[in-house]
């Protein structure tokens, strides 16, 4: 009898512990009365929930018996509670669509959530559904549409985000976090686009704060941060899938397909434990570089003249010719060792002569590739968000371009990021590890330079010269050739000329031949840059940062505090950094604090933060950050904002540590210890030089040499050389002021959206590259005997810039310029015609510097003065029909970087798409283009011009 009662009571028990409850309904749009697809349904602070589905329709069951609260909430509108009294409860929700966009809730502009209305600064956001709405070929593009945002796109699938001016393709200026995790390279200090980021499947939001975040953000998050947060498995379940497909179009490239798919799955098997992982892979073919113009070298800018007509050629995208040389000091080797005649010194011409380069686009792949894995646990011990724990794991691989000194082609490149989070409703702690393998990138460059040396053949033995020494035999050619050409068969000099070349290059490896294929295979594989182009890289970083907002301890204002630290390890091999003999490393920590209180019935919020950072290398900075806003009107739908904050960024791994020789010169970081470990590759020295300082045929020189013996490049320009003066590089900072007004304006029945700033910026200690001239021999400036007899060590230095033996060196350091930029920007957004949604806004950006404050200073502001972007959609044109739009213009500017020099011209691009909804099959196809005017433009001098791209994709259960 016993046996038989605890058996009927364990039954009884085990059907209360199990038993569900189920509710069942329909989510619809409250003013369009249509279904809502995707909304979220979960109860209130559980990690229990579902999804409507293409009819807007749910169904839930859980343990939990009633009473409960059901949260409804879809991006874009404005969430719903119901209360659920009984199980098998039928709901029916209306959710109403925010009134404008600045409705939407943030969590970048305080590290708490707030309506973009009420932020103290000024941000940008991209969500899920703007992504599904977007007319661009993906959702990084896409960003390019937002308010003050610029997109340089060095490649197909390599884009850089810009705010605020003051960027090349290297933005170390601004942060991309993704997750919590910096997105960037540890060795190059920027993000390579979304190359290896986050799937367009698993974005939930996309928030710009476009100027210093430094208060919060620390160190770098000098002229902006992104901040990319994927969707959590506990609350976005299932599968989702997308597959793209179309056609690339460039004049220079012809037609090529591309593809990309996506997949995303999810799965919550409680309300403790998620899972999540995505795969993405994208192949395609880059925008070739094509600009053959004759230029004045690496970072110059254009020149008259062509291959046939100029003896010094040097083209833009082709690389080999910028070895160069003057012809007297071939000829002066020539007779001293008995070669030629002294006669041929009155034969030969004193003129500049380059060598034969070859085309980007025979030592480029051109091959756009990436292949992107991510996988995540999560844990919510107690079953809810009062604390969840999180790894995170994502690995990323590909091909692409990248565009800084030189041109590099990217290949198999490797990332991973690791990641180890608590997270509770008040606080976070993180820990990541970054690592990247440069696998088989090259500089091609040098890939041209040193294929040129693979062929070369010695007039006096017939056999091929020694790389080593290839140069100097291709230069010896063309003189024995000019020679026998004149004084033999009487040719003019024109006819002359052509000889020479012709008889230097001859046994040169033509593209697409073997013998070419091999030089290049072995050149590219060659990480030494005196025979080889090839860069390595393992570079890694640790980081970890936490947060803890003070809400339920202190209740008279909102306080958080926080703290960050991370530690690089540079281990390139000695092919970026001067790490040769061993890894570089070194750390940087930040403490901040942020108080934030709101007054009068809540209508004037204040905001004040400060942080404090220190670097291993430089002295400790204090970032403060003060905001007042203001919401004014009878539904405190006025909001005036005002703020002043600091930002400060630290001299990049680069600016401290780089050692690279690039062809056109060499670039030296100025951190202390770096001066003394450079050491140049050999260089050659002129007979005249040999004779008057007693070196040998090439010498070497090391970066404390350069650093404490130079002239500046603009004193030489100027026809006056002088001695440059520079010091150590340390971090560079700005101070910002910025104002801003948002509204929700009553226009008839309409509600209009309106964003307006204006921000004044002014800069100190800006990091920039100070170009100098270090002489083999002399001392710049100085009057000491030089041991030739009536010179002293300054006119030795002097002799060493007119008998051509010097080096081009290019130092990171700071720059004495007054810098300023300056800038308004004003959003419109609104429905017209029954829900068509409009969008208009534009940007206005300038600067100012005091040229003569710092002669060699390059500000590389590189962006527009003027920007309009217009935007017009409607998701429901007819049933399941949706279109969208966009159209962007801008002024031309003036491009300045370490690579090249020149005019971008003004463009308009016009992006469209339409789609169409399959609600059987939980699908979206989506037809659409980008620059469908097909007048082709560039981002940059030296890029490829960018084409129009046509796409078709497939979207399931997204």
């Amino acid at each position: 009898m016993m046996k038989r009662l605890l058996l009927v009571a364990f039954a009884v028990l085990s059907s209360g512990m199990f038993a569900q409850t189920t509710i069942t309904g329909t989510v619809n749009d409250a003013s369009l009365g249509g279904p809502l697809p995707g909304a979220n349904i979960k109860v209130s602070r559980k990690a229990v929930g579902t999804s409507t589905d293409f009819d807007g329709k749910f169904t839930l069951k859980v343990t939990d018996t009633p009473p409960l609260t059901l949260e409804i909430s879809l991006l874009g509108y404005e969430t719903k509670k119901v209360e659920i009294t009984q199980n098998n409860q039928i709901v029916e929700v209306s959710l109403t669509e925010n009134a404008t966009s600045l409705d939407e809730v943030v969590i970048s502009a305080s590290r708490t959530p707030e309506r973009i209305m009420e932020s103290p600064v000024t941000i940008e956001r991209f969500d899920s559904r703007a992504i599904k709405n977007t007319s661009s070929p993906s959702f990084y593009d896409g960003l390019e549409n937002l308010k003050g945002v610029d997109i340089n796109a060095s490649g197909l699938t390599f884009k850089s985000v810009n705010t605020r001016g003051f960027a090349a393709f290297a933005n170390e200026r601004f942060v991309q976090l993704v997750d919590g995790m910096d997105n960037s390279s540890p060795a190059l200090n920027f993000a390579l686009g979304n190359l290896l980021g986050m799937s367009e499947l698993d974005v939930k939001t996309v928030e710009i704060l476009p100027g210093a975040a430094s208060a919060l953000y620390g160190a770098n998050a000098f002229n902006g941060i992104m901040l990319m947060t994927s969707k959590n498995p506990f609350d976005d379940q299932g599968i989702s899938v997308v597959y793209k497909t179309g056609y690339t179009v460039q004049q220079a490239a012809g037609n090529n397909r591309f593809d990309d798919a996506s997949i995303r799955m999810a799965h919550a098997f409680d309300n403790k434990f998620a899972v999540k992982a995505t795969f993405s892979y994208l192949k395609g073919e880059e925008w070739h570089a094509t600009d053959y113009r004759n230029t004045s070298g690496v970072g110059g800018n254009y020149l008259p003249g062509d291959r046939d007509s100029r003896l010094d050629f040097d083209g833009l995208n082709v690389y080999g010719d910028e070895a160069v040389t003057d012809l007297k000091r071939v000829v002066d080797g020539l007779v001293a060792n008995g070669t030629l005649p002294a006669s041929a010194q009155g034969v030969v011409p004193n003129v500049r002569v380059s060598r034969t380069g070859y085309n980007e686009v025979d030592l480029m792949s051109n091959e756009a590739k990436s292949l992107k894995f991510g996988a995540s646990l999560h844990y919510r011990p107690w079953g809810n968000d009062r604390l969840e724990i999180i790894w995170n794991s994502k690995y990323g691989t590909g091909n692409t371009i990248y565009q800084g000194q030189n041109r590099y082609n990217i290949a198999n490149f490797f990332m991973e990021q690791h990641k180890l989070e608590f997270r509770g409703k008040n606080f976070f702690v993180r820990g990541y590890y970054t690592g990247e393998d440069a696998g088989d990138s090259y500089d091609t460059r040098f890939a041209g330079l040193n294929i040129n040396n693979q062929w070369v053949i010695n007039p006096a033995t017939g056999q091929l010269a020694n790389p080593k020494d290839a140069d100097n035999t291709w230069f010896a050619r063309y003189v024995l050739g000019y020679f026998n050409a004149a004084t033999q068969g009487g040719a003019n000099p024109a006819n002359a000329h052509v000889a020479a070349r012709s008889f230097a290059d001859q046994g040169r490896y033509m593209p697409g031949t073997p013998e070419f294929k091999a030089a290049f295979d072995k050149v590219t594989k060659d990480p030494d840059l005196t025979s080889g182009s090839k860069f390595q890289d393992q570079t890694s970083l640790y980081h970890v940062d936490a947060n803890l907002n003070l809400r339920d301890y202190i209740d008279w204002a909102e306080v958080q505090v926080g703290g960050s630290y991370r530690q690089f390890n540079l281990n390139s091999f000695g092919t970026i950094f001067t790490d040769a003999d061993s890894p570089i490393a070194y750390d940087e920590y930040g403490v901040y604090t942020q108080i934030q209180k709101k007054f009068l019935e809540d209508r004037l919020k204040f905001t004040g933060s400060a942080r404090y950072d220190k670097a291993k290398n430089f002295k400790g900075n204090v970032s403060p950050r003060l905001s007042l806003a203001y919401s004014a009107g009878e539904f405190k739908n006025h909001n005036f904002r005002a703020s002043f904050q600091t930002g400060f960024r630290n001299p990049t791994t680069q600016d401290q540590y780089i050692g690279l020789t690039t062809g056109g010169g060499t670039l030296i970081g100025t951190a202390e210890d770096n001066l003394d470990r450079f050491t140049s590759l050999p260089i050659g020295v002129s007979p005249a030089g040999r004779a008057v300082s007693g070196l040998g045929a090439t010498t070497t020189y090391t970066g404390r040499d350069a650093f404490e013996n130079a002239f500046s490049l603009s004193s030489i320009e100027a026809g006056a050389p002088s001695k440059a003066n520079f010091g150590l590089v340390k971090p560079e900072k700005v101070t910002s002021f910025e104002v801003g007004y948002r509204s929700a304006l009553s226009v008839s029945d309409k509600k209009v959206g309106v964003d307006f700033s204006a921000y004044y910026n002014d800069y100190q200690d800006f990091i920039a590259i100070k170009n100098i001239a270090v002489p083999f021999y002399g001392k710049v400036g100085s009057t000491a005997p030089s041991g030739v007899p009536g010179a002293t060590q300054g006119d030795l230095a002097l002799l060493a810039l007119r008998n051509g033996d010097f080096a081009g060196v290019g130092f990171r350091t700071n720059s004495a310029a007054d810098i300023t930029s300056y800038g308004v920007g004003l959003g419109l957004t609104t429905k017209v015609f029954n829900g068509f949604n409009v969008g208009l806004n534009y940007t206005w950006s300038k600067f100012d510097f005091d040229q003569t404050s710092d002669p060699d200073f390059e500000a590389g502001f590189n962006t527009p003065e003027h920007k309009v972007k217009l935007q017009l959609g409607k998701t429901d044109l007819f049933k399941n029909f949706g279109f969208n739009v966009s159209a962007r213009w801008q002024n031309e500017f003036y491009w300045e970087s370490s690579f090249f020099e020149g005019d971008v011209d003004s463009r308009t691009v016009l992006d469209a798409q339409v789609n169409y909804r399959i609600p059987a099959w939980k699908s979206v196809i989506k037809l659409g283009g980008a620059n469908l005017t097909g007048k082709e433009y560039f981002s940059a001098p030296g890029v490829g011009a960018i084409g129009s791209q046509y796409f078709l994709s497939w979207t399931i259960n997204n």
